[in-house]
């Protein structure tokens, strides 16, 4: 795999961000994991089995399997937003919870709409345990994200119950958009717009990391002036995550993301590099028309040929520079966010830390 030079802010080096990362993370997940055990214990057996190998906490058939599941941004970002309103992470945690069953949820039902087969190198839920299953585990997941989050202690409930049901209800409208733009042409008058794709991603993948950042603040019973502006640093954020895996989704090592190579040029997918590299102009423009005249030609099932063709082809247009300076706009946008913010200068401090670690994840 290529390695692109970035233009993203560096808050720390590479590696010294990736480990640092890596620690705030796994505190916010020791602090959170209690909770979110008893919650999924509440689920029936079944269930419960299903959630619990998606979170990687055993395999199919329920012999523990130690995993930790994912990286569990959004209940960091719910515990690292109270904490910089001025409170104990533990403020945040039925928030915290309830962000990471929704997102698990969604990633349930996510893999079954893109036929995704393996999901962190091994059978996505669907696949281990079927469709239908699946579908009711993530339905179970959702509901109990929601029971969990009414019965946070302190006030406040209702309206935190209401602010995931407005990410949840922003999620399924991104997901829409998402889905219906692959059957949309590369080029022409109903080719899709880069504005089109930046609303698609603020809702399919910013409307939740907003809303647990929002949840941490609310929670901790920050001003609602910080709570709007940590949801917006959160869906600015989205936009970085989702331009940033769409570049793994082109040249990620499969061995980190866990999915196969170029799945999403497969599957006609209108991730933000091809569609900045097909409205190329000046020295990217031959590269651009070669693209679209391949783009058109795909056949329903591509070869590897075939794709590694339209990827040097995108790079060759600028799509992967691009796409870089897209993130970049964002990772600006966030920045200017938290500078407005009156918060705790160490969880200020993790936020940032935790941006460049998912806007630099090997791209």
């Amino acid at each position: 795999m290529t390695t692109a030079t970035t233009a993203f802010p560096v808050f720390l080096g590479a590696d010294e961000i990736t480990a640092t990362a890596g620690d705030i993370l796994g505190r916010c997940r020791d602090l959170v994991r209690p909770a979110l055990a008893e919650a999924v214990g509440r689920l029936h057996p079944w269930l419960g089995e299903m959630a619990a190998y998606s979170f990687g906490w055993c395999d199919v058939g329920g012999t523990p399997a130690g995993g930790v599941g994912g990286k569990g941004v959004r209940q960091a970002l719910a515990v690292l937003s109270a904490e910089a309103a001025g409170a104990s992470g533990e403020a945040a945690v039925a928030g915290a919870v309830a962000v990471e069953l929704v997102h698990t949820f969604s990633l349930l039902h996510d893999d079954i709409m893109d036929g995704d087969q393996t999901r962190r190198s091994r059978p996505t839920v669907w696949k281990a345990y079927g469709t239908g299953p699946a579908v009711l585990a993530g339905d179970a997941l959702y509901a109990l994200a929601v029971e969990v989050l009414a019965a946070a202690p302190g006030g406040g409930t209702a309206a935190a119950v209401r602010r995931l049901g407005t990410a949840m209800a922003d999620l399924s409208s991104g997901q829409a958009d998402d889905l219906l733009f692959e059957s949309r042409p590369w080029t022409g008058p109903t080719a899709v717009e880069p504005e089109e794709y930046r609303t698609m991603a603020e809702h399919k993948t910013g409307a939740l990391l907003g809303c647990a950042a929002a949840l941490g603040a609310a929670l901790a019973g920050a001003p609602e002036t910080t709570v709007a502006t940590l949801d917006r640093a959160g869906r600015h954020m989205g936009v970085a995550f989702q331009v940033a895996d769409d570049l793994l989704g082109i040249w990620g090592d499969p061995a980190v993301t866990g999915k196969p190579v170029h799945h999403d040029l497969r599957r006609s997918k209108k991730t933000f590099p091809v569609l900045a590299a097909l409205s190329a102009d000046g020295p990217g423009a031959p590269a651009a028309g070669r693209l679209a005249t391949l783009l058109e030609e795909f056949p329903d099932t591509p070869d590897d040929a075939t794709t590694h063709r339209a990827a040097a082809l995108i790079e060759q247009a600028g799509g992967r520079i691009a796409a870089l300076a897209e993130a970049d706009r964002h990772i600006t946008a966030v920045e200017a966010c938290l500078n407005g913010l009156p918060l705790a200068p160490r969880a200020s401090a993790e936020l940032r830390t935790l941006l460049g670690f998912l806007v630099r994840r090997e791209i």
